[in-house]
């Protein structure tokens, strides 16, 4: 068995914003310690992939940026997607290609972002789920123990009895839910967070792909047939213009009938938004996680974030703010999710300077 890692980090992070931008989105920045997300991301799954085995799927825009901070990873490795086309195309791609050298190869997929605070749990689980994946050829995901209700994040149901130690048959799917759902998942204890993180042989998936989105393996087979070909990157554009934009949970997880969760407790979050950089951060003994030159009096319950300007507040809780150079976020800590907006608002007016 051979192990290779995905890392997908194509998307924009519009809920970071306005740190986060289309050139420098959250997997590039610096929200925890010296390193940026990515960085992390693969200095981590590097203790168990070869550097020369692990791919990056990212975008033109973000390209130079990811070559700058990832000095070890091939330049062959650095995949980069013409159009965004969501997951299901990107693990698709990476796919055939990983494939083209290694039909046996077991793959890691991973987002580029995620916080993980017990490293030694999760390269563990890592393992062993893909020695499962290698010999059950299955579909497996990394469902997480739920520690509180939580919204913000999709779920998975897990079957009752255990197929290997601590492997479970996935039952169902379910999207993020509200307040009172969430709950009742929490209480009925067979429900896990949906991590989004995948492992798999690479012939499980593509023939998933082929059973469950035929389309998207047209446009793959085309891909595998150029690959060697000078003409490829024309071909990679084509091909991708023609293809639906679907995340592989939605075209391939929720229809297999060979889809395996594994369940896990190892510090993770995927930092979706600005409350979640508050609920990770150092807090003072009001509650406050503040960055940067500031003036505080009377604050509670807040996240302050100042690049340069000197930001001076009084007598205000449950805030985020964040400045930058050219833009400032100010914001109820418990409307994060809907810093997206702004960014929807910018681009429906191209107001492009400042995305």
């Amino acid at each position: 068995m051979q192990l290779y890692a995905i890392i997908m980090a194509g998307g924009v992070g519009s809920r970071f914003w306005p740190r986060s931008r289309e050139k420098m989105p959250k997997q590039l920045l610096r929200i925890f310690g010296e390193n940026t997300m990515i960085q992390d991301t693969v200095k981590r799954v590097s203790k168990i992939v070869k550097m020369e085995n692990i791919y990056i799927v990212t975008n033109k825009v973000q390209k130079a940026e990811i070559k700058n901070q990832l000095h070890g990873i091939p330049m062959d490795n650095i995949i980069v997607e013409p159009f965004g086309r969501n997951t299901a195309a990107c693990i698709g791609l990476a796919s055939i290609l990983i494939g083209n050298f290694n039909k046996d190869a077991v793959t890691l997929v991973l987002p580029a972002d995620h916080i993980i605070r017990d490293e030694a749990a999760y390269l563990d689980i890592m393992k062993r789920a893909a020695s499962f994946a290698f010999e059950s050829k299955g579909l497996v995901t990394i469902g997480i123990q739920p520690t509180r209700p939580e919204t913000g994040y999709g779920y998975i149901q897990r079957e009752e009895n255990e197929v290997a130690e601590n492997i479970f048959k996935v039952k169902t799917f379910a999207e993020k839910p509200n307040h009172p759902t969430a709950e009742r998942f929490l209480e009925s204890g067979d429900f896990v967070w949906n991590s989004g993180m995948f492992i798999w042989k690479v012939d499980s998936i593509l023939n998933e792909i082929n059973k469950h989105m035929p389309d998207l393996m047209e446009g793959l087979k085309k891909l595998e047939k150029a690959l060697l070909k000078d003409d490829f990157e024309k071909t990679l554009e084509m091909v991708y213009g023609m293809l639906r934009s679907i995340s592989i949970d939605y075209g391939v997880m929720e229809k297999s009938d060979n889809v395996f969760v594994i369940r896990s407790t190892f510090g993770w979050s995927d930092v979706g938004n600005w409350e979640e950089v508050y609920q990770l951060s150092h807090k003072d003994e009001f509650g406050n996680s503040i960055h940067g030159n500031t003036f505080i009096e009377g604050v509670h319950n807040s996240l302050i974030y100042s690049e340069k300007s000197f930001i001076g507040c009084i007598g205000v809780e449950n805030l985020i703010i964040i400045d930058v150079d050219d833009a400032l976020l100010v914001a109820n800590r418990y409307n994060s999710q809907d810093v997206k907006k702004i960014v929807d608002y910018l681009k429906k007016k191209k107001i492009n300077d400042y995305l």
